[in-house]
């Protein structure tokens, strides 16, 4: 095993985020494409794992947790894993130094503007996880402030003071989190200045990203693992896609070009007006997305006797649950490209549905996230009888 003399990062053995630090970058890709053949390789040829060219700062979504240590000093950071530990950092060598630097100025503006940071043991503080989104192709930040209280006295001169400092900054937003427990974000939010939202451009179209839309963090790479999922769909311009867990339609909006039309379907309802907004933005009349389970949407496709040509699904990393599985082998359609962040979870899925009829053509792993575990997946099915 080809190793690395040392680990280039200091929070390595404290942090836990990057697991494959010591490994040389061409011995975890090794790794990685080891594992998915072992996993997904039963199912046909796995193609060798696109990479990438510099590995570092690939980040474009970076969150530091606030809280206090055991000495009761104020602390900001990565929690440890499976831990609410944080372990205090300066700079992280995976996220975006932009980002970096606006999370250690807020850290150095807290005592000026008299912030308190939440202590989950006795309840009482403010300021909980500060989340700072980059648009990589448009330099614009987006600076999410997750407290426990909307109350916020000081905030005018703290986000003059901070817009300042980085004028990239687009926009500032103070979402609410009272809850306990391991979710970031609240429901409640306000935006501070700006539009609340920033502006990206991936694979040719312009995206707009709100604090909870989801949005892959490797821009980079998806430009490669898009391409590849619009290339395994094969569109000719007169099918029908349905672009199932559509996000805020980055799938779906990058194959339009290509599809007569395009149908996402999505629960997360902030992420649907995102992607309203974004086929707006990009021009594009083809595209129509609706708040919903995708599998009651096909269940009543299949009802009406109505059958989408492509589904794209890209699900958390959990992967498919069973019932939507059998919605997709009941709506049949002729080619299903699922994109995947987990190779367990997809070997998982595939073997329902290689059971239901469908046999798998291709299989490309692409390297979304260097110096960790994961990696993400891209595979084409098409029904056996086709």
């Amino acid at each position: 095993m080809e190793r690395v003399n040392a680990s280039p990062c200091p929070y390595f053995k404290k942090c836990g985020g990057c697991q494959l630090q010591r490994l040389s970058y061409e011995e975890q890709l090794r790794r990685k494409m080891g594992r998915c053949i072992s996993l997904l390789g039963r199912f046909g040829h796995v193609e060798p794992i696109l990479g990438m060219d510099e590995p570092t700062r690939y980040r474009n979504k970076v969150t530091w947790a606030f809280g206090l240590d055991g000495k009761r000093r104020p602390v900001c950071g990565i929690y440890q894993p499976e831990s609410h530990a944080i372990v205090s950092v300066e700079d992280c060598l995976i996220e975006d130094a932009a980002a970096d630097a606006v999370l250690r100025d807020i850290r150095d503006m807290l005592q000026d503007f008299k912030i308190k940071v939440f202590d989950e043991r006795s309840g009482f503080g403010w300021l909980r996880h500060v989340l700072v989104r980059r648009g990589f192709a448009t330099g614009e930040l987006l600076v999410v402030l997750v407290a426990a209280s909307p109350i916020f006295p000081l905030q005018k001169p703290f986000v003059k003071k901070l817009v300042e400092r980085h004028p990239e900054i687009r926009s500032v937003v103070l979402n609410v989190n009272d809850r306990y427990g391991p979710v970031v974000l609240g429901t409640r939010e306000k935006v501070l200045c700006g539009p609340g939202y920033i502006e990206d451009v991936l694979c040719g179209n312009r995206f707009r990203i709100s604090p909870r839309s989801f949005y892959q963090i490797n821009p980079v790479q998806t430009e490669k693992l898009y391409g590849k999922a619009v290339e395994f769909a094969a569109l000719t311009g007169t099918e029908t896609v349905l672009d199932a867990y559509c996000g805020i339609g980055t799938i779906g909006i990058t194959a339009a070009g290509q599809a007569r039309q395009v149908i996402g379907v999505e629960l997360n309802r902030d992420a649907v007006k995102d992607a309203i907004a974004n086929a707006r933005l990009n021009g594009l009349k083809n595209c129509w997305f609706t708040a919903g389970d995708a599998g009651e949407y096909m269940e009543q496709m299949a009802r009406d006797k109505l059958r989408p040509e492509v589904v794209f699904l890209d699900p958390p990393r959990s992967g498919s649950d069973e019932r939507f599985l059998r919605s997709l082998l009941k709506c049949a359609p002729e080619r299903v490209v699922y994109v995947s962040c987990d190779p367990e979870t997809l070997a998982r899925d595939l073997g329902v549905l290689t059971e239901g009829g469908y046999a798998v053509r291709r299989i490309q792993p692409v390297d979304m996230f260097p110096y960790t575990e994961h990696v993400e997946t891209v595979v084409l099915m098409t029904r056996k009888d086709t």
